[in-house]
Parts: C-alpha cells; sequence; structure tokens
C-alpha cells in the first residue's frame, strides 16, 4: 500500500492509500478518485513529506493530523474521524452529478421566479417545459399543497463551497 497526498483543482488538500503507484495512476485516470472535500474527479499529486520511521513501540499505521506542513501524532485518546471510500458511493455521486446536469442542460433556469413559472405550467398558462431554479421553504410547502410536481434538485459536496 502506498499513500499519496492529493490536490484537487479548487486546491483541496487530502491524503488517500492507493495499492501502488500504477494503481492510483489507474483510477486517476478513469476519473475514480474523488476530491475527499468537495468530491471533485479533477485530482493530481501533492508534494509529501517522507515518511520518518517510527519507534518500535508504535504498532500498525499511526493517524496523523497535518499542520502547516508538520506531522504530528495524535494523542493516545484523541478519537479522529475516518472514512474509506465505498464503490456504491461513487456510483451515487456519479448518478447525482448526472441527473444534476441532465437537468440544467435540459431546463430553464428561472432563478427566484421558480414558484411562479411551476404555477405557470401547472395552470397551463404557458408552454410546458423543464424549469428549474430557487423557492423559499414557504413556496415550495405551498407548491406541494396546491398539487404542483417538483421536486428538490440534488446537492452536491462543491455546492455548498
Amino acid at each position: 500500500m502506498i499513500r499519496f497526498a492529493l490536490r484537487c483543482e479548487k486546491d483541496h488538500e487530502f491524503e488517500a492509500w492507493f495499492r501502488s503507484g500504477d494503481d492510483y495512476d489507474r483510477l486517476a485516470g478513469e476519473k475514480a478518485v474523488n476530491c475527499a472535500v468537495c468530491g471533485s474527479t479533477r485530482v493530481e499529486k501533492a508534494l509529501m513529506a517522507p515518511a520518518v520511521a517510527r519507534s518500535s513501540r508504535t504498532r500498525g499505521m499511526d493517524i496523523v493530523k497535518v499542520d502547516a506542513g508538520r506531522e504530528a501524532a495524535p494523542a493516545a485518546d484523541e478519537k479522529v474521524q475516518l472514512a474509506t471510500s465505498d464503490p456504491r458511493e461513487r456510483a451515487l455521486r456519479s448518478a447525482i452529478r448526472e441527473l444534476r446536469q441532465k437537468v440544467t442542460e435540459r431546463a430553464d433556469y428561472v432563478g427566484n421566479r421558480f414558484a411562479e413559472e411551476a404555477r405557470k405550467i401547472h395552470h397551463q398558462e404557458v408552454e410546458p417545459r423543464g424549469i428549474y431554479g430557487e423557492a423559499t421553504s414557504e413556496d415550495a410547502k405551498a407548491l406541494a399543497e396546491e398539487g404542483i410536481d417538483f421536486y428538490p434538485l440534488p446537492s452536491l459536496p462543491e455546492d455548498q463551497n
């Protein structure tokens, strides 16, 4: 196993483990390596400090915190949140991206006028068409009560940045 320091197109830095350097190259080429922060598949290797051997008292893999380029072992009782990348999660993220892309390519962006335009379409005041935009939670509740069909556009991690 080999650990690489990685950086995405938005300069998020994170680390990931791979079976080999060739395995990283293959996965990166298939856009199967995602930024741990925003989900971007535009990822490249970043500069990484060399590994330093630890004392024989240390067993297994140490979890380290990176602070301004320096590594420090966490306190023995300090909990660190960890996760691995699940192929099902990658597939779900990919499907969400694809759905969002299709909606935004095929529908008209109406911005804050979403509720107004959805009502016009529902009441056949305008030609039916796909739309997307923003609405307040009050507007969404009113649309649902009026029987107007809509759904929230899935949010992606990079939308939160």
